[in-house]
Order: C-alpha cells, then structure tokens, then sequence
C-alpha cells in the first residue's frame, strides 16, 4: 500500500509540473513520453517487444505524432502574408503546402512498410493478429494521446487538457464510491469482476454534474457556451466511452493473461493500466466539444 501511494504521489507531482508549463515543448516532450511507453507496453503483450524493427518503427512513429502538431500550431496568430493569421492545425499547408494530417499519415504508412516487411521476412514467427494489433496501437495511442496537445493548442487554456483527463478519471471515481454504496448488479463480471450497473450509472451521472458545474461557473466562454446541460453532456459521454475503453483493455489482459501491461507505476502498473480509458476519452471529449461549439 505504501508503495502504491508514494508512487501514485510521485506520478501526481510529474502531471502537476507537465501542466504547469503547459505552453512550453515540455508537453509534447512529456506526451512524446508517455506515447512510448504505452507502445512498448502494448508490444510486450503481443510479445512483439522483441522485435527491433517492428518497435523502432511503432516507435518513431507514434513519439512523432505529438510534435508533428506542436510545429502545426507553432505560429497560430502570426502574422503572414497581408496580414491574416494563420489558422489553427494549418502551419504546414500555410507555409509549405502540405497539412499536418498528410504527414502524420506518411509517418503511419511509412512505418506500416517496414512492419510488413519484417513480418514478410519473419512471417513463420509473426502472425496476423500481432501485426494488426501493432497497427491498431500504433495509430490509436498516439493520436488519442497528442489529443492533449490540441486542446491545449487550440484554447491555449490547460482548463480543457484536465477536463480532458478528468472525463476518464471522475467517471471511475464516481463509478467506484457509487457502486460501494449501492452495487448489486454486476456490469461485466467475466471481464471486470468488481464493476456494477449501479456504479455504471454513477459515473455518468457524477461526471454529467460535475462538468455541467464546471461550464456554468467557471466563466469560460469556450466550455460549451458556459452552458450546464451541454457541458453536462460531454461530461456523460466521457463517462461512457472511458468505461468501454477501461473494459476493453481489460480484456485485452484477461484474453493474453497479463495482470498489468508494465511495471513503470509501482504498485500501479503500467501507463496503460492508467490510461486505458483517457485513450477512448480525450478524442470523444475534443470532437464532442467541438460539435456542440458548431451548433451553439
């Protein structure tokens, strides 16, 4: 338990200092960071980690996907030519003709070459399931994690990268003391033994209040129009889809017998044992905001 709670410290400090300096590269350095490990996690699971060319390619992909969008928003609000600002995410097609998704999808498919290659050459070794499942991971954990890079980007307020946390990390808090006090009904006993309908429907509910208090107090003009239902919304589909995200990795372990994907966090696991369900959450916090921004 000791272990567990200086570790559990040790990581709140590291997520204070990252969000501190927040407008600084030290994001997308520290999401760079996180996106490797994840990786590697992932890898050992389909015991993939061993194979150099397979890892230094997942790799250099997903650790460059967060740059890629830290250069794509450098020079938001400088003036160009005539004197427009630049629009957010296009830096690349303003200046060199060329958008930050065609790179990014350059990376994907470059590093897709060398995985088939080496999959071609090792195929007696390698099976489908463990390339498609490197596929998989390697274009959802980056994406999912550079999320934090974009909101924090594009708002320029480290309001939304919490938010965007905390979707994932209320909804298990609320899930959890709801189902202490009123669980009867198990969710998915086969794949999470102690998940409950009841602490299913608390989440939601406490992650729907408290983002809802959040955009109708705290003055943002951004966060939904300052609107508590809308945001109240958001905060409901966050808690949906980081429980199917938390289930999913879960199975992912139960099917490969893993207890943890990693040791990094002691006493805690993995980063992927911390984040399983921030992967589902960030992407549907940002493009459901951005569509409630659209129609508002």
């Amino acid at each position: 338990m000791l272990t567990r709670i200086i570790s559990g410290a040790v990581g709140v400090v590291i997520v204070a200092v990252v969000l501190y300096f927040h407008s600084t590269i030290l994001l997308p350095i520290a999401v760079a960071a996180m996106i490797a490990v994840m990786l590697f996690e992932l890898l050992r699971a389909v015991k993939l980690h061993k194979c150099l060319p397979i890892l230094i390619a997942a790799e250099l992909c997903g650790v460059s996907v967060p740059f890629i969008f830290e250069i794509s928003y450098k020079n938001i609000g400088s003036d160009i030519e005539g004197g427009d600002k630049l629009p957010a995410g296009d830096h690349f097609l303003a200046q060199y003709g060329v958008p930050c998704s065609v790179i990014v999808s350059c990376a994907v498919l470059a590093a897709a070459f060398v995985i088939f290659l080496t999959w071609l050459k090792k195929h007696k070794e390698i099976r489908y399931e463990q390339v498609f499942f490197t596929l998989a991971a390697m274009v959802l954990v980056p994406q999912a994690m550079t999320t934090m890079v974009r909101l924090d980007r594009e708002s320029g307020d480290v309001l939304f990268v919490i938010l965007g946390l905390c979707g994932a990390w209320v909804a298990d808090t609320g899930a959890y003391f709801t189902g202490v006090a009123f669980g009867k009904h198990k969710l998915c006993p086969e794949i999470s033994p102690k998940k409950t309908i009841e602490g299913f429907i608390g989440g939601i509910l406490v992650t729907g209040i408290v983002f809802g208090a959040i955009g109708a107090f705290s003055g943002h003009d951004d966060l939904a129009a300052g609107n508590f239902f809308a945001m109240a919304l958001i905060g409901m589909v966050c808690a949906v889809v980081g429980t199917v995200g938390d289930l999913s990795a879960s199975m992912v372990k139960r099917q490969i017998g893993f207890k943890d994907y990693g040791k990094i966090m002691p006493g805690h696991g993995g980063l992927m044992d911390r984040f399983d369900s921030v992967l589902f959450v960030l992407p549907a916090f940002y493009f459901t905001l951005k569509i409630i921004e659209l129609f508002s």
